[in-house]
Order: structure tokens, then sequence, then C-alpha cells
């Protein structure tokens, strides 16, 4: 229950900052996507379900909250976590920049998929606005991954139940 409670906390506050604070901080009029950064670095850290499911709550809260078209965050998080989750399977190095590059890779896959979508479904989506948004929406989270990964990593270890055997 504690584990639940810390990351819905998380993604929440995650939600505020990128609607409030992060908006005024742009990149080339690009803000950063704190809800991919977190569904991809917890995926990272958990695995394909919580990925998943973190995705998939993330993606309704800022459906709704953001004042998007409803669900296409969700599904475009929801299958972003699974998949990085099930990358982490196949990783066997310990290096510090891989989180950077599979943060830089996973948000811009993600940014790309929700435009294909949401043109798929009707919204006008410019390509070559599309690209942009999604190249420096992966720079921004790429350089806010060494300052997030670390603390959700420690949140992930001190939210783990202390399993306890006894003979």
């Amino acid at each position: 229950m504690r584990r639940v409670l810390s990351w819905t906390v998380v993604i929440l506050t995650a939600l505020v900052l990128q609607s409030t604070l992060f908006a005024q901080f742009t990149l080339a009029g690009v803000k950063p996507e704190l809800v991919y950064l977190l569904t991809i670095v917890l995926a990272l850290i958990e695995g394909p379900a919580s990925g998943a499911l973190a995705g998939f709550c993330g993606g309704m809260a800022q459906d709704f909250l953001l004042n998007q078209p409803k669900g296409i965050t969700a599904l475009t998080l929801t299958l972003v976590g699974y998949a990085v989750g099930t990358l982490r399977h196949y990783v066997v190095t310990p290096s510090p920049l891989l989180p950077v590059v599979v943060v830089a890779t996973a948000t811009m896959a993600g940014v790309l998929f929700y435009g294909v979508v949401a043109f798929l479904l009707g919204v006008e989506v410019g390509a070559g606005y599309l690209i942009r948004v999604a190249l420096l929406s992966s720079v921004y989270n790429a350089v806010l991954t060494p300052i997030v990964y670390p603390v959700l990593r420690r949140l992930a270890e001190s939210s783990r139940s202390k399993r306890v055997f006894r003979w």
C-alpha cells in the first residue's frame, strides 16, 4: 500500500510540475514530458508490469488534467512503459549512461507514436512540428534523467517490502 501511495504522489507531482513550473522553462518552445520520464524510469527500475501501470495511470491523469484527447497519452505511455520494462530484462550493462539513452530514445518514440495515433484519429499534426517536438522533448528528458533517476531508484528501494524468512 505504501508503494502505491508513493508512486501516486510521484506521478501527481510530475503532472503538477509539468503544467506549472516546467511550462515556463521551454527549450525552443517545447517543455519536458515528465510523465514520459517517470514512466520510463519506473519501467527501467521495476519492470514491464509496473511500467505499463504507471504509464496508464499517468497518461489518463495527463489526458484529463491537461485537456488533451482522451486515451491517446494513456495508450502511448502504457506501451512505452511495457516496452522499456521488457527491454530491461535484456540489458546487462551497469553503465550510468544507459538510463539517459533509454529515456531519450523511448521519449522520442513515444512522442512520435502519440503524433501518429492523434493523426489517425483526425487531430491535425504537422510532421515537421512533431519531429521537432519529439527531438527536443527527448533531449530535455535526457538532461533531466541524471537528476530524476537516482531519486526514483532510492524511492523504489525504500518502498519495497522487507521480506522476512522465518525457519
